[in-house]
């Protein structure tokens, strides 16, 4: 079973960095803005299939290396799930190489046509793209951390009748592999982790919510279509990963106030099953909005025109995956190299909404 997941998941990265350059913004490859009319450059395609290309052959040699070597090796379960769980980052770490190569030959290649030197370049903003936006209302995020503050109060009443040691870590198979002593941090440290998770989620969908769409001068029609599928399928892609992350946590919380509560198949299944269900959630997100307004489209760009595009924002990329734009009041804005949102690092509240509750989070976890 846990070959068979971490094959499945190696295959899905895969996959997903192999499409990805036919999945992003027609008008922006490899984290590079160009005019819609040289979207089919036949220089830009060469570079898309290549870095495909590339990226297939090498997943293609790690997941037939990864088979071979757990057949022909008698593996201890640790040392499979580690091996399974590295080679995804192996495969995400030498397309990131292959992107930024291509990234600076793009950026050559326009800089040496000059591609906006004869465009008008504008904003364009549709007041009724906002009135169709289809995002869940963060009101949602608000019944799972009710869940947890129930859990929280259950943890409390039973504190007297557990035991003096305290599970803290739970190893590949579900089953807990560290212990500490007995106490209200310990207790209460899993609930307390997953309110502050559910606290940023609920913080990312308002901010998300109030984000700009950004509209694309070039190709009107297509780009309000996407950013309205970007917003209305990330939130719910948000809001599952709410869900399932709420059963997990309230599943181990359960199992540690009432012991042997669940059995060791179940102990194996859950963690696997919410990775499983993870995966097949980012590849709905990742059709659903990379099906429109990119080569996958399938049809001519609609609203197209050559005498005007958006503004070129290059300069607020910083190699086409970091933003940074003081001028812009949006915290979330849609990555240019994946399929999904990224922070306006120019913006302090970013920091406040993902990184202060990622370190909050770390100091509990070692407070034990």
């Amino acid at each position: 079973m846990e070959f068979i997941i971490l094959f499945i998941t190696i295959l899905f990265v895969s996959i997903l960095q192999i499409t990805i350059p036919f999945l992003v913004k027609r008008n922006v490859v490899f984290g590079v803005t160009i005019p819609y009319e040289h979207a089919q450059d036949p220089k830009i395609m060469q570079y898309k299939k290549r870095y495909a290309l590339i990226t297939a052959i090498i997943s293609v040699i790690v997941l037939i290396g990864f088979l071979i070597w757990s057949q022909v090796n008698t593996l201890q379960q640790p040392k499979l799930v580690l091996t399974g769980s590295i080679l995804p980052f192996v495969i995400l770490f030498t397309s990131m190489i292959l992107y930024f190569f291509f990234h600076y030959k793009l950026s050559k290649l326009k800089r040496e046509e000059d591609w906006y030197s004869n465009i008008r370049q504008v904003h364009v903003t549709d007041l009724r793209a906002r009135a169709k936006d289809e995002m869940l209302s963060s009101f949602v995020h608000l019944i799972p951390m009710v869940i947890t503050a129930t859990l929280i109060l259950l943890s409390a009443n039973l504190f007297e009748q557990l035991p003096n040691q305290i599970p803290i870590h739970w190893g590949a198979d579900g089953q807990p592999d560290a212990f500490t002593d007995k106490s209200w941090i310990s207790v209460l440290n899993l609930p307390f982790i997953l309110l502050i998770m559910q606290a940023m989620f609920l913080a990312i969908n308002i901010f998300t919510k109030r984000s700009g769409i950004k509209i694309q001068a070039g190709n009107v029609t297509s780009s309000t279509l996407r950013q309205l599928r970007l917003r209305k399928y990330s939130s719910w892609f948000l809001f599952l990963t709410n869900i399932l992350i709420t059963i997990l946590f309230s599943f181990l919380q359960l199992n540690l106030l009432y012991d042997q509560l669940f059995s060791d198949r179940w102990l194996l299944f859950f963690p696997f099953g919410f990775l499983f269900v993870m995966l097949i959630g980012a590849l709905v997100l990742a059709v659903k909005v990379g099906s429109v307004d990119s080569d996958l489209e399938g049809k001519g760009i609609t609203g197209q025109t050559n005498e005007q595009e958006s503004v070129d924002e290059d300069k607020y990329w910083k190699g086409g995956i970091f933003y940074f734009n003081p001028h812009d009041p949006s915290i979330f804005v849609e990555k240019r190299f994946s399929i999904g949102w990224t922070l306006n690092f120019a913006n302090p509240i970013g920091y406040v909404v993902v990184f202060l509750p990622v370190i909050i989070i770390l100091i509990l976890s070692f407070t034990l």
